[in-house]
């Protein structure tokens, strides 16, 4: 499994994609947004997923960004940022 990080544009944005990540069986964490990432909010969401398959129905979801060792790569961008 791969880590990521999704930013959002409001703290509501964040809490809702973990819930909606553990009601799927899966599991993320909010934490401050990491100073190399840009957020409207400052919180983002840490998780771990399979597939890059990413979608936003809300429209919350500012960036996601794949973790690695040289630091982030960003894998999902919200169309009018």
């Amino acid at each position: 499994m791969k880590r990521y990080i999704a930013t959002f544009y409001s703290h509501f944005g964040a809490i809702r994609f973990e819930r909606e990540l553990r009601a799927k069986g899966s599991r993320g964490t909010i934490i401050p947004v990491p100073r190399n990432l840009s957020s409207s909010c400052g919180t983002c969401v840490e998780f771990a997923s399979e597939s890059e398959d990413f979608q936003d129905p809300h429209g919350e979801i500012e960036q996601i960004v794949r973790v690695s060792d040289n630091g982030y790569e960003c894998v999902y961008r919200a169309e009018d940022s």
